[in-house]
């Protein structure tokens, strides 16, 4: 079971590895589980769940398993130590001829009838099973004394049962990011090269050298090394991008406050890139284009952020642009694959989810930028591409039939 349980995982995505799962082995061989499901289910998520946004992905394999498999009654301590020292009740012959008249089923009925009505420790009285004898069994564990049997306390219940519940789906990794989580992500870009200057103290080739030299100390010295990375943030603002305007408000932030590249700037635009990216788009101030663009090399990385929905004439017409005042004599969709060709190194993060990616205008500006969910997992992915470990490849495919606009 338990290795049919391991591909299991595998397939909802949990990247186990062997060593975690020998790990979890190792465990319940020394008996940690305690032949319970909800202590196993404890303990296979800690070992085996390395970032809380995989625990909604751990409840629903976990539920998916193990559904319909109910938890039996937890033998603890507490109810070893009673049997030791039962106290248990005098029963009548009269009593004991009343309990063998009674079938199994009608004696479990009425045990599950007065568990849910004991709340304490029941040495003597007149309440077992309805006989005129008394019961040893509290439930829920109100009173100390108590021994709990059956059903749990406030807020408990079984392992699939709190699985279903799924109460970490808040911490799953498509959920909206908060300015820590995109800053820890943004300090994955980073494309380090040597500097001038005196040398600093190379700490991990220190520790290396010196594991590598029997334990003694050796001291490793090199010119320091800097982040090169360029970063230019165009944000679409405005209309369509107002129910984002907080999640996008977190990224700028977080970019914004990020001490580690070498260059930093920002623009603004307003559903499409025409002759003007602007500094304060509230006033309509800005610089043209052509000189951001004459600013900008191969050695930036530009990151776009909207959600790619319009029209789609504001991205293939002349005077395509929304305001009536404007006249714009290149399309849209010309300015954005002059950036493209001027810097490669470019991806567009979209606030909406990926189903919702068929409009017309979507699918045009994803033909020319490789476009991710501004999500943990898609400005993961997004990130990677711009640090060169994964292709950095547009869409391709023609455009749907079917879709909108």
């Amino acid at each position: 079971m338990f290795v049919d349980f391991f591909y299991h995982l595998r397939r909802f995505g949990l990247k186990v590895t062997i060593t975690e799962w020998l790990s979890l082995m190792e465990a319940l061989v020394v008996g940690h589980e305690r032949a319970s499901l909800d202590a196993f289910y404890h303990l296979a998520r800690c070992l085996l769940v390395k970032r809380e946004t995989d625990y909604d992905t751990f409840d629903r394999a976990f539920a998916a398993y193990f559904r319909g498999i109910e938890n039996g009654p937890d033998i603890t301590e507490e109810l070893l130590n009673w049997l030791e020292d039962p106290l248990l009740p005098d029963i009548s012959v009269e009593d004991r001829a009343k309990l063998e008249a009674l079938e199994l089923n009608e004696l479990l009925q009425r045990f599950h009838e007065l568990l849910e009505e004991q709340n304490e420790r029941h040495d003597g009285g007149n309440r077992w099973i309805g006989t005129g004898g008394t019961s040893p069994f509290g439930h829920h564990g109100v009173n100390p004394a108590g021994i709990r049997v059956g059903g749990g306390g406030s807020g408990g219940g079984s392992a699939v049962q709190v699985a279903e519940s799924r109460r970490f789906q808040n911490l799953r990794s498509d959920r909206i990011l908060d300015t820590r989580q995109i800053g820890v992500a943004l300090r994955r870009l980073k494309r380090l090269n040597k500097s001038d200057g005196p040398e600093e103290l190379d700490l991990e080739a220190s520790i290396d050298a010196s594991a590598r030299n029997a334990g003694e100390i050796e001291l490793v010295f090199a010119p320091p090394r800097r982040n090169r990375i360029k970063l230019m943030l165009l944000m679409d603002v405005g209309g369509s991008m107002d129910p984002f305007t907080t999640l996008c408000e977190r990224l700028f932030s977080a970019a914004h406050a990020a001490n580690h590249f070498k260059e930093f700037e920002h623009r603004f635009f307003h559903n499409c890139v025409y002759e003007t990216l602007y500094t304060d788009i509230s006033r309509w101030e800005g610089e043209p284009t052509t000189n951001v663009l004459a600013n900008l090399d191969h050695t930036w990385s530009v990151v776009f952020v909207g959600d790619a929905w319009m029209a789609p004439y504001e991205l293939t017409n002349v005077n395509g642009s929304l305001n009536y005042f404007h006249r714009n004599s290149i399309t849209g969709l010309e300015w954005l694959q002059r950036i493209r060709e001027r810097v490669p190194n470019s991806v567009w993060l979209n606030p909406m989810t990926s189903e919702h990616w068929g409009a017309t205008s979507t699918r045009l500006i994803h033909s020319v930028f490789p476009m991710f969910e501004l999500s943990i997992d898609g400005l993961t992915e997004a990130i990677d591409v711009l640090r060169g470990s994964r292709p950095n490849r547009p869409l391709t495919a023609p455009l749907s039939k079917t879709s909108y606009f």
